[in-house]
C-alpha cells in the first residue's frame, strides 16, 4: 500500500489545503448580522476592503485592515465585534499572499475576541487549521483542525485532510479514528485511489491487516503482476516490522495462491515466512512440491530449509529422511552431525547410531557428548560391545556421565 515518504508530507498537507483555504476565506455578506450592529462607515469601510481586494491589492488591504482593527482595540461590543472582522479580512488579504502562517495568527486573535459569536468562532478555527497546515506548521494544524472536526462534525473532504496529517506526523493512533468515523458513515467503494492507498497505510501501521487486505483487490485492479506483487510484499513486509510473522505468512500465501508472488525468491520467502510464523509443516508441504515439480531448483540451500520445516514440524520420518538426504549429498560432518542430534531426541536409535558412524567416516570430531550419545544409542540397540566401548571414550574425554553409563553395563 502507499506510505508516506518524509519528503512528501508536510509539501503534501499543504498542497491538500491549498486548494480548499482561499475558497473559504474572506468577509460574509451576512457577517455583519451576526453580531452586535456595526456603524455605518464601518460596514462601508469593510465593503471597500472586500471589493479592493478582490481587484488585486492584497498588499494594501492587509496594510488598511491591520490598522483599523488596532484602532479599536479596547472598544464596546460593536466596536470588538468589527475589530474581528477587520482581523478576518487581513487574514484573508495576507493568504491571497501566501503568507499562511501570518494569516493564521490573524484568524487566532480575531477568534479569541470575546464578542465573536460560537458560529463564527467555528468557522474560523476551521480556516486557521487549513493555514496552519498550509504554512507547514502540521502540528498546530492537525491540533486545531482535530479540534474543529469534534466541535462541529466535520466533512468528509476535512476528516481526509485530518488523517493525511495525522499519517505525516506519524499519529497512526489518530488517523485510525478519523478514518473508522468516515468508514462509519459508509462503506468504501466510494473512496479515490489516494483515500483507498492513504487508508492502507493507516491500517497497516495500525494492525489492521484484514481491513488492508480488504483495499488491495481494489488498488491492484489493472495493474501489471509486478506491481500487483509489490504491494503484497509491502503488506507482509509491513506485518513483519509489526512481529507477526504469522500475519506475514498468511499474506505472502495469499498473494501466491492469486498467482502473483510465483518468482523462484517468492516461493522461497513463503516457506521461511511459514517457518517464522508457526507453521512450518505448510512449509514443508510447499518445499517438498515445488522441488518434485521443478518449480524450486534442487539446491543443497533449498534441501536444508525443507529439513529445517519437517524438523519444526516434528514430522520424524520426513525430517530424518531430509537430512540424511542433505547429509548424503554435501558429506559435511555437521549435517551428520545435526542427523544424528535429531534422531536421538527422538529415541530413533538406529539413525542416531548410523549418523554417528556416516560423522566418523566424514572425518567428523567426536566430542565427549557424541561418545556418549552413541553409546547411549548402541546400548539401546542391545549393541553392548559397542556402547562399553563408546562410554569409555567418552570417560576418557571427560564425560560425568558416561562412567555411570558404563558401570550399569557390568564387567566384561
Amino acid at each position: 500500500m502507499i506510505t508516506v515518504p518524509g519528503r512528501c508530507r508536510s509539501r503534501c498537507v499543504r498542497h491538500w489545503t491549498a486548494a480548499i483555504m482561499l475558497a473559504a476565506l474572506g468577509v460574509s455578506p451576512l457577517a455583519n448580522a451576526e453580531g452586535p450592529a456595526l456603524r455605518a462607515d464601518m460596514i462601508a469601510s469593510l465593503e471597500s476592503m472586500q471589493q479592493t481586494l478582490r481587484g488585486g491589492d492584497a498588499a494594501g488591504v492587509a496594510d488598511r485592515a491591520v490598522a483599523s482593527a488596532e484602532r479599536l482595540a479596547g472598544g464596546n461590543a460593536a466596536d470588538r465585534w468589527a475589530r474581528a472582522l477587520f482581523l478576518q479580512m487581513a487574514a484573508s488579504a495576507k493568504a491571497r499572499q501566501g503568507a499562511s502562517a501570518a494569516a493564521a495568527d490573524l484568524l487566532a486573535t480575531a477568534r479569541g475576541i470575546d464578542q465573536v459569536p460560537a458560529a463564527r468562532q467555528l468557522a474560523w478555527l476551521e480556516q486557521e487549521a487549513k493555514l496552519r497546515l498550509r504554512a507547514g506548521q502540521t502540528d498546530a494544524g492537525a491540533d486545531l483542525l482535530t479540534r474543529w472536526v469534534e466541535r462541529s462534525g466535520g466533512d468528509d473532504t476535512s476528516r481526509w485532510l485530518l488523517i493525511q496529517t495525522r499519517a505525516s506526523l506519524g499519529d497512526w493512533s489518530a488517523a485510525a479514528n478519523s478514518l473508522a468515523r468516515i468508514q462509519a458513515s459508509g462503506d468504501s467503494d466510494g473512496w479515490t485511489p489516494e483515500q483507498r492507498q492513504l487508508a492502507g497505510t493507516v491500517y497497516q501501521q495500525t494492525g489492521q491487516f484484514d481491513r488492508a487486505l480488504s483495499l488491495i483487490d481494489v488498488e491492484t485492479d489493472g495493474n501489471a503482476a509486478a506491481e500487483r506483487g509489490d504491494v503484497w510484499r509491502r503488506m507482509a513486509g509491513m506485518a513483519q516490522r509489526a512481529g507477526d510473522d504469522g500475519r506475514a505468512a498468511a499474506i505472502w500465501e495469499s498473494g501466491w495462491r492469486r498467482g502473483v508472488l510465483t518468482a523462484a525468491a517468492d516461493l522461497e520467502q513463503l516457506a521461511r515466512l511459514h517457518l517464522a510464523g508457526g507453521t512450518p509443516a505448510r512449509a514443508g508441504e510447499h518445499l517438498s512440491d515445488w522441488l518434485e515439480s521443478g518449480r524450486l531448483e534442487d539446491t543443497l540451500e533449498h534441501r536444508r530449509l525443507l529439513a529445517q520445516a519437517w524438523t519444526a514440524a516434528r514430522e520424524h520420518d520426513r525430517a530424518l529422511a531430509a537430512w540424511r538426504q542433505l547429509a548424503e549429498r554435501t558429506q559435511m560432518p555437521e549435517d551428520w552431525h545435526r542427523l544424528a542430534d535429531i534422531a536421538y531426541g527422538w529415541g530413533e536409535w538406529q539413525t542416531t547410531r548410523e549418523a554417528f558412524d556416516a560423522l566418523r567416516d566424514a572425518g567428523g570430531h567426536f566430542a565427549d557428548r557424541d561418545w556418549l550419545l552413541y553409546g547411549i544409542s548402541a546400548a539401546q540397540l542391545e549393541r553392548t560391545a559397542e556402547a562399553r566401548e563408546a562410554f569409555r571414550e567418552a570417560v576418557a574425554a571427560g564425560n560425568p556421565q558416561a562412567q555411570q553409563w558404563l558401570d550399569s553395563l557390568g564387567s566384561t
